[in-house]
This record gives structure tokens, sequence and C-alpha cells, in this order.
């Protein structure tokens, strides 16, 4: 299996975690879909039950194919481990409940998607866990959280929806002073864009349904980290049976391959869409943290360079008609919750005072332009 070997972020993307199958000559990983693996004698199946994470025996603990995926994000993270669970979800709990027990206090953003929000407020509640959510890019406001308790402190880089931009190196110093373990959700940037771990993080999730798989077409999660927190994260995710399939980690792989030249499409699009949108007389407002207007955009500058991603969020003039109207006079882009996909989404949400969520695809960007042009002039 290819390693990193100081190969750019491209190749690692392409070759890392993969080469020829050593018993078919095949050049593609294969499909490893089997629930058990079989032994020549009882010392041989012994000897791999005895060290589960190093030893094919059952595909809940190990297989193939997931291995490959998480040999290959271990290296676009920069990370000395990574484990591949059954959903994003699975990924931001399984890291959570690996780091905290009954009694201990967490830090949350405010704005974080709506299920790892249901997450901290309900389930964590019924696990004895208290949960304080804070404005992440208020410093203060996270310092004055801090209780004798706190064990954790949690953010997306990139928050859901409103794109705020976390003060990772900031937080990073915040966790050092109090002891505090931190998690950061990449799942808007990929380490394509900006590798958490790098900044201070101590492990990083995705959802890898979005710009990992960049295809919308497979459920998977992603956690990334030194090998010693992950060992306590392989045995809870065995325990929770929340293990990626092997025909689920061959599509994040396949979708992996391309994501340099994905986040590179997605940034450029949504940089111009967020410009155009900016100049439009219905649009009220946009958050995007490549616009200069953006409240966080000297962070994101710093953290990012010159790419920004796919994801911004939009409120039109008006209310919930002129946001319906818009959306339903869409053409290219499709109205759906997810992101990170080839396919430009609109998600508008009502719930959140008409915001609109956008993920930017990879079609050319006249076309995305026309779309929104001819679906917001009328307004």
């Amino acid at each position: 299996m290819s390693g990193n070997g100081g190969q750019g972020f491209a190749t690692r993307a392409i070759h890392a975690g993969e080469g020829r199958d050593p018993a078919t000559n095949a050049h593609n990983t294969p499909i490893y879909q089997t629930a058990t693996f079989t032994f020549g004698s009882a010392e041989e199946m012994a000897a791999a039950m005895a060290e589960p994470f190093d030893n094919f025996f059952y595909s809940r603990t190990g297989n193939p194919t997931p291995a490959a995926l998480e040999k290959k994000l271990a290296a676009l993270e920069g990370a000395e481990d990574v484990v591949a669970t059954s959903s994003g979800m699975a990924a931001v709990a399984t890291a959570v409940l690996a780091s905290v027990k009954s009694g201990d206090h967490l830090i949350v953003s405010s704005d974080v998607f709506v299920i790892s929000r249901q997450f901290f407020e309900q389930e964590c509640a019924d696990l004895g866990i208290e949960v304080s959510f804070v404005d992440i890019t208020d410093l203060d406001a996270v310092r004055g959280a801090i209780k004798d308790n706190t064990r954790l402190l949690f953010t997306e880089s990139v928050t859901n929806p409103h794109m705020w931009v976390a003060d990772l190196p900031a937080l990073r110093q915040i966790a050092d002073e109090h002891g505090l373990t931190f998690i950061v959700d990449n799942t808007f940037l990929s380490p394509a864009l900006l590798r958490p771990l790098e900044h201070g993080a101590d492990m990083v999730v995705h959802s890898a349904t979005k710009y990992l798989s960049g295809h919308g077409d497979t459920i998977a999660g992603v956690i990334a980290g030194p090998r010693a927190r992950l060992g306590t994260v392989r045995l809870k995710l065995d325990a929770f049976g929340q293990c990626l399939s092997p025909f689920n980690a061959w599509l994040v792989l396949r979708g992996v391959r391309t994501l340099p030249l994905r986040m590179r499409a997605h940034s450029a699009n949504g940089m111009a869409l967020a410009q155009f949108l900016a100049g439009h007389p219905a649009v009220q407002w946009v958050s995007y943290p490549g616009l200069e207007t953006h409240p966080n955009h000297a962070t994101a500058k710093r953290l990012l360079g010159e790419q920004f991603g796919g994801m911004m969020s939009i409120r039109l003039k008006g209310g919930a008609a002129e946001m319906n109207r818009f959306a339903n006079s869409l053409k290219l882009a499709d109205l759906g919750v997810s992101l990170g996909d080839v396919y430009t989404l609109a998600y508008p949400q009502p719930r959140r005072d008409n915001l609109i969520r956008i993920s930017v695809g990879c079609e050319d960007i006249d076309d995305i332009l026309a779309d929104f042009r001819q679906a917001l002039d009328p307004l």
C-alpha cells in the first residue's frame, strides 16, 4: 500500500492507502463484501482475535476496503490514524462519547448542524453530560463558559448554516489553558482546504457523505487524530456497531481521488456566485467567508489562503413568499438538504428566518450564474 512518502496532496489523494491487490493484481481496491474472515488453523484465528484492530476477522471490527480508505485519509489529514464510520453523525457521536463521560461539561458552537445540536441537547443530556452553546467566534464567551468540569470544546471549522469561521489556533490556546479536548468538524472544507490537526485540533470529524465522497451517492463518516485517542474511538465504535460498509467505503475511496480537483472548482464557483449575489438588488445579505464583507474574512484568509470552498448562506429581501418563489424558479440547481455534491444544491429554511443555504457545485460557472439570475431577477 502507498503511503505519504513526501508526495503532494493530489498524488496522495489518488495513491495513498491503495495499490495493486496482491491476491488478484486488480488495479482498483476491491470491495471485500464479506461479513467474516476464515483461518487455516485455530492458532491463527486466536492470534488474529488477540489483536482485533490489526487483523481482519469480522467486518464490524475491520475490513480491508474501509482500512484502505482510513490509510488514504490519514495521509491527507496528516493524522496518525483515521477511523471510518457509518455516517457523519456516527463520527460526531463516537468522537465525543470517547472523550467524555457522565458528569462532564462540553462547550459547543451555537451555530452547528441541526442533528449535531440534537445529539448535544438530547442524547448528551440523557447521558448526564452537560452542554453549553456559545458563539464560537467570541473568544471571551468561550472562556466565560468554562467550568471546573469542562472537558471538551467542539466546533465546526465553518459553521452550519451561517458560515462563521472558527479561529482554530485561538481556540487551541484556550483548550490548552484549561486542559480541554478540542474536536473540529471540518465537513464544509475537507482536508484539501484545511487540516485542523495542523492548527491544534485533537480530533477531526467529517461527514464523508459530503465533499470527501463528492457525488451524493453514499453515507459515511470519518474521525482523524492521534493513534492513542483513536484506539479508544475504535473500541467505542465497535461496541456501537457503527462501522462503515465495504461498498460505501469503496464509493468514498473513489470520490477522494478527485477531491483536490473538485475543491478547486467548488471554491472558484463559490467565490463567483457569492460576488454575484452580493451585488444583486433582491439579496439582503450573503455569508461567504471569501467575501471581504464577511465578519470572519481575515480569519478565513489566514487559515485558508485563497480557496474558501463552495458553501454559503443568503437571505433575500422580503419573506417566505420571496424565498419560495426564488427556490421554485431554480432550474439547474436542485433543492435538497445535503451538500458537497458536484451538483449545485439549495436548501431554503423557513424555520431559520428564510435563510437559504447553497452548496455550489462543479457545473460551468456561467450556467450557475444564469440559473440564479433568472430565478432572482423577477423578485
